[in-house]
């Protein structure tokens, strides 16, 4: 699933072309908002809220998350498009460019007052102007028996992370991903590695979490079961952990680094 640094380019990307600009086609590919339609409308901003996708135009919301299979395009007119029209949930034109939402795996439409009560369970963002490391703590040590990698992944306690960060950063503090939150001696400590980290990665069209840009270089554990730790050598492990038996997420450690 996309983090919160693919969804930030993302939005810069398509608030770069459409800012400003008047929608001269609106079409909507989602049964609950087909009839919707903003042509005429003026695109006021794009905007990332850890993994959501805003979209403001006019007096509406257009709000989106890419999910597991979701991304956005930007075309100019008479471009051939790199993925099947039939994957298309919405496709928004201006004079100068055409951006289609492909596969979104969260597609509606509400009225601009209505879109903070959208997102008011999420954490501080790690990527916004609303970040707040001391809430995001207190949000994280309000759950001390929850597993760090589940608590880390929790879009309610801070909203950016996903897999691969929740993973990588495991690591880098030497926390096994079931350790307690109560365990966890610094968690101010890993909520500022946190955001340093997307931050670091914010801008790059590839993730790296280990300094090294080089092709199968750039993560600690992420992926790398059974290959040799790059620390200590020891054989990287992987498990799965989550809230409940359908939220399950795929973990991954290094027994000898992490405890």
């Amino acid at each position: 699933m996309p983090e919160g640094d693919t969804v930030y380019r993302t939005a810069w990307n398509l608030d770069q072309a459409l800012h400003g600009a008047r929608l001269t086609r609106c079409d909507v590919r989602v049964p609950a908002f087909a009839t919707v339609d903003l042509t005429g409308q003026t695109v006021h901003e794009v905007l990332s809220r850890g993994k959501h996708l805003l979209m403001r135009v006019g007096e509406a919301s257009i709000h989106s998350h890419l999910k597991m299979e979701g991304s956005w395009h930007l075309y100019r007119h008479g471009s051939a498009w790199r993925r099947p029209a039939f994957q298309a949930r919405i496709v928004l034109e201006t004079v100068e460019w055409v951006a289609v939402g492909f596969e979104l795996g969260l597609l509606e439409v509400v009225p601009l007052n209505q879109e903070a009560a959208l997102l008011d369970y999420l954490g501080p963002d790690l990527l916004g102007p609303d970040w707040d490391a001391a809430e995001a703590v207190r949000r994280l040590e309000s759950r001390p028996a929850q597993p760090i990698a589940v608590a880390l992944a929790d879009q309610g306690n801070l909203a950016g992370l996903g897999n691969v960060y929740v993973n990588e950063l495991g690591f880098l503090r030497g926390l096994l991903p079931s350790r307690p939150v109560a365990e966890v001696t610094d968690v101010l400590g890993l909520v500022a590695l946190a955001r340093r980290l997307i931050l670091a990665n914010r801008d790059r069209t590839e993730r790296i979490t280990t300094g090294n840009a080089r092709r199968g270089m750039q993560s600690w554990v992420y992926g790398r079961a059974g290959q040799p730790c790059r620390r200590c050598g020891t054989a990287v492990e992987q498990g799965r952990l989550g809230r409940t038996e359908l939220e399950l997420r795929v973990t991954y450690w290094c027994p000898r680094c992490q405890t």
